[in-house]
């Protein structure tokens, strides 16, 4: 049997109803934005793996420093321990984060990033004896899948099953074009009660909902607002960071900065879990007490992981470089004309750039579930073309890592206009 074979045997993938799906294809290279099968199938990995790839699979810079960081000290406890890399990373970031954060928490992964944020906002009020047990959140938004990030997710399929379990979370409008005014109307009747803690937000893009997007200006609004009534505001950029937007980070085109912001995917280059929370001081001071009961009782195993910083500081370095900044640029304005041609087509109800993402809408005649049948027929006409794109529903989106090359891009672009056809 090979790889694909076997892997049914013991594995069981995320989101896959495996009694419907086939066989997985089994990746065992790869290089910059592409992917070879253990078939020597050559893709082009279109979505940067879910998003964490920026700057391309078996990335030497980020390797050389994870091989560095494992004969020098692989791992240590952050209880009551601390170590260079962490204060280096810790350091590093401050020069690149809006000036209102503070201090550092770090964890393992996009969902707990979040979870902490959302604990840190809860208790902050509980350590202040004004104990406020709601969040809010945008409808169809998504958070993650434990269970704080699962309140504050919107997509009710990932979440059916525990409805019963999950902390409160009313949710409002994402303020697209035309429900601008209703958003704030409602978010501002909300935060007047005083029982909300948070509100919590992918900034400008709601990547899966279908790469989503709204305007700077009313969220500065919502912020704004929230400031007014003391409710934390929480930006998740576990998908937005470290350049997918256009800067480094969503919230740079603000000016009114977020509580609290939420950090991992691009973190380390694609090549170590890590996630990172994020704190304004007022936030933190909220636990600074002498009282331990007061205290953040948070904690993983790998916090802080030593080697994870290392590939996170080099991974930080090559955002930096006018190289990759002059890539991102490049992605953009391949995306912008893409969108010029397509957009007028039949089949395209609407499309969206922002920063690397693009994405389009297509016309169907009736709705179509996130994974439904034309997701279905998308996706495996992707992978037979050697594309690895993960369609949301009708919705084609593109999220590639920086390094991709004209050519690459061009492909995609003409696989997507192929499927147009057929669809």
């Amino acid at each position: 049997m090979n790889f694909s074979e076997r892997d049914l045997l013991y594995n069981w993938h995320p989101y896959t109803q495996h009694k419907t799906a086939g066989f997985h294809p089994a990746i065992v290279k790869g290089k910059d934005a592409l992917l070879w099968d253990e078939n020597d199938k050559e893709f082009i990995d279109a979505i940067a793996s879910w998003w964490v790839n920026p700057f391309g699979h078996s990335n030497q810079f980020i390797a050389d420093a994870i091989y560095k960081q494992l004969t020098t000290l692989e791992h240590v406890l952050f209880g009551g321990f601390t170590h260079d890399k962490a204060v280096l990373l810790s350091e590093k970031l401050m020069t690149i984060l809006p000036s209102n954060q503070k201090k550092i928490f770090y964890s393992d992964n996009g969902s707990t990033a979040v979870e902490v944020a959302i604990k840190g906002a809860l208790q902050y009020f509980y350590n202040k004896g004004n104990k406020r047990s709601k969040i809010i959140a945008f409808e169809d938004a998504f958070h993650g899948d434990t269970f704080g990030a699962m309140a504050a997710s919107g997509i009710s399929f990932y979440t059916e099953a525990f409805k019963d379990s999950l902390l409160e979370v009313v949710r409002v409008p994402i303020p697209t074009s035309g429900n601008e005014l209703r958003t704030i109307a409602l978010l501002e009747q909300l935060v007047a009660t005083n029982e909300y803690a948070a509100f919590i937000f992918e900034p400008l893009v709601l990547g899966a909902a279908g790469m989503v997007m709204y305007q700077p200006d009313v969220l500065e609004k919502m912020i704004a607002i929230c400031n007014i009534h003391k409710v934390f505001t929480i930006a998740d950029e576990v998908m937005t960071g470290f350049g997918k937007t256009g800067k480094t980070f969503a919230t740079d085109y603000l000016v009114n900065k977020p509580d609290i912001m939420c950090l991992s995917k691009a973190l380390t280059g694609g090549t170590i879990p890590m996630a990172i929370t994020t704190f304004c001081q007022e936030v933190y001071d909220g636990f600074f007490d002498e009282d331990i009961n007061k205290a953040l009782f948070h904690g993983h195993t790998f916090t802080a992981n030593p080697t994870g910083c290392a590939a996170a500081l080099a991974s930080i370095d090559l955002l930096q470089t006018d190289e990759m900044q002059a890539n991102i640029k490049r992605v953009n304005s391949s995306h912008l004309a893409f969108e010029q041609k397509i957009k007028q087509h039949s089949k395209v109800r609407t499309t969206r750039v922002l920063g690397v993402i693009f994405a389009l809408e297509i016309v169907t005649t009736s709705a179509e579930s996130y994974y439904g049948s034309m997701r279905t027929q998308l996706y495996n006409f992707f992978i037979e073309n050697g594309i690895i794109l993960r369609p949301v529903g009708n919705i084609v989106y593109i999220l590639p890592p920086y390094v991709i090359t004209n050519k690459q891009l061009e492909k995609v672009y003409v696989t997507i206009e192929k499927v147009l056809e057929i669809i």
